[in-house]
């Protein structure tokens, strides 16, 4: 994990000491579950739960052993003495590795998603505060219809919501546990020791797994974050836009001693927002790699395990920075609401087009004789003519089907917000 990227929280879930408290307290809830089965006596349990990690000692044991979960039993069973041939009874590696990694990922979704709920405070917050803050609509990068700020905003709120829940139901799905043995048939180890243990730690137990839980559920939590990153990279992409210069509608928050430009002190560029859009692309890299360690063979192979060291915690970690400078964006975001409003009636209010054609078919126009006959007043605007409110005026034939009121009604901004209050009722925002 990469400390610029990297909030404390997360660094502390998948830390090395973090990692294995995670493998001791499963270790000991096994015993523990081993002595209601009567197969582990009671007096051994006292010096087990007395069991000290020695981080150092491991990477020791490791350097000759060449395998990280052996070494950290056997520094364990050296702590604990003759109570130790008790440890990592009937288990294998992947049962300690999975379960604990199960709960490294179900804590780490639990810090996102409370970033995740912040940014839902402020998205909400915002789009309240523009709800009628008009601006253009955009499609294809040309001026649409115009809409309003809040609008915006409450489309991304929309989004993080469906985030919250793809990833809060991937989350549910590799919290899973598994005891299960060297292959998965509890040949060494009975159901009942998995069950005691994964309700110990608040996990699920996985219905059937190999000598690993199966990697599909992995790949779909990583996914699940990858697609919260793509949405914070649609919101960061919308402030980007309307950053541009010739727009200037929109900014990301610029400190009073910050500097855009080494050589160009008029600058001021959108690097938070193209920075969530660098880690987006990263974090869709990740989800293809976690993809790639689905298909392992037979009943596991051990091609999964160094890309997950990389990609687990980096994802988590990535994803969490993410939601937390979202949100800061969101919060200290530069609304220009005079340069928006211009935006919108930009040649003469071009962007009024097709209310002007609605009001020439509710005349009594076939709806192909009014579209050529807007379209080419638009041509007009375009070609310098005039602007496109003037021009609209101007035609006879317009002016013989459409009286000053209804022209007037044609070019009303509030025709634009009649309706989006019905929205924000249905993001629960309004009553």
């Amino acid at each position: 994990m990469i400390g610029r990227y990297t909030p404390p929280a997360i660094a502390e879930i998948f830390g090395e000491e973090s990692k294995l408290r995670r493998w001791l307290q499963i270790e000991i809830c096994a015993v523990e579950a081993w002595v209601a089965e009567g197969r582990v006596p009671e007096s051994a349990l006292p010096e087990i739960r007395k069991a000290q990690v020695n981080s150092a000692r491991i990477a020791e044991l490791e350097a000759v052993q060449g395998h990280d979960v052996a070494a950290f039993v056997s520094q364990i069973q050296e702590s604990v003495g003759a109570e130790g041939r008790f440890f990592h009874l009937g288990l294998t590696s992947s049962d300690i590795v999975d379960t604990a990694l199960a709960t490294q990922l179900r804590d780490a979704a639990e810090v996102i998603d409370a970033g995740c709920q912040e940014l839902e405070l402020v998205l909400t917050e915002q789009a309240e505060r523009h709800r009628l803050s008009v601006m253009p609509g955009r499609t294809h990068g040309v001026h649409a219809e115009p809409l309003t700020l809040g609008i915006r905003l409450a489309n991304h709120l929309d989004e993080v919501r469906r985030s919250r829940r793809r990833l809060a139901a991937a989350t549910r799905e590799v919290a899973v546990g598994k005891l299960g043995g060297a292959v998965g048939t509890h040949a060494l180890v009975p159901p009942s020791v998995e069950e005691s243990v994964c309700r110990a730690l608040r996990l699920d137990v996985a219905p059937v797994t190999t000598q690993v839980v199966a990697r599909d559920r992995h790949a779909a939590f990583v996914t699940a974050l990858a697609l919260l990153g793509a949405v914070l990279e649609r919101q960061a992409t919308t402030v980007r836009l309307c950053q541009i210069t010739e727009v200037d509608e929109l900014g990301e928050p610029f400190g009073s001693e910050q500097r855009g430009s080494s050589a160009m002190p008029h600058k001021r560029n959108p690097i938070l927002c193209e920075r969530l859009c660098g880690l987006a692309r990263t974090l869709r890299g990740y989800a293809a790699t976690a993809m790639e360690n689905v298909a392992l063979w037979h009943e596991r192979d051990i091609s999964h395990s160094s890309a997950e060291r990389v990609i687990l915690p980096d994802a988590c970690a990535l994803t969490c920075y993410m939601v937390r400078l979202a949100t800061k964006i969101v919060a200290g975001l530069r609304v220009n609401a005079g340069t928006m409003e211009r935006n919108v009636h930009h040649l003469g209010g071009i962007a009024f087009s097709q209310r002007v054609l609605t009001a020439l078919v509710d005349a009594g126009w076939s709806r192909e004789a009014a579209y050529r006959t807007v379209q080419a007043l638009t041509a007009r605007v375009r070609e310098e003519v005039g602007d496109f409110e003037t021009l609209v005026r101007a035609d006879p034939a317009v002016v013989e089907a459409l009286d000053q009121a209804a022209l007037d009604t044609c070019f009303d901004i509030s025709g634009y917000l009649a309706h989006i209050d019905a929205t924000f009722v249905r993001l629960g925002l309004r009553t």
